[in-house]
């Protein structure tokens, strides 16, 4: 898989119960999405990075089974 980047955005709007809530902004792609917890930050930028790497892989570069 090739390496893939991404740039983000976060504007952290509260911090509360020890974790931050706010919204990220995938700026290549120009999608908002809103989190409540630091974690599921991370899980939004995760996806977002992984869809893209899965969205550049050509078909002769994926591994086939069997």
């Amino acid at each position: 898989m090739k390496n893939t980047k991404g740039t983000f955005i976060v504007k952290v709007d509260n911090y509360q119960s020890g974790t931050w809530q706010g919204k990220v902004i995938w700026a290549d792609e120009n999608v908002t999405e809103h989190f409540r917890s630091t974690l599921e930050l991370m899980k939004l930028i995760d996806e977002a990075v992984n869809a893209q790497a899965v969205s550049m892989q050509l078909p002769g570069d994926a591994c086939s089974a069997g």
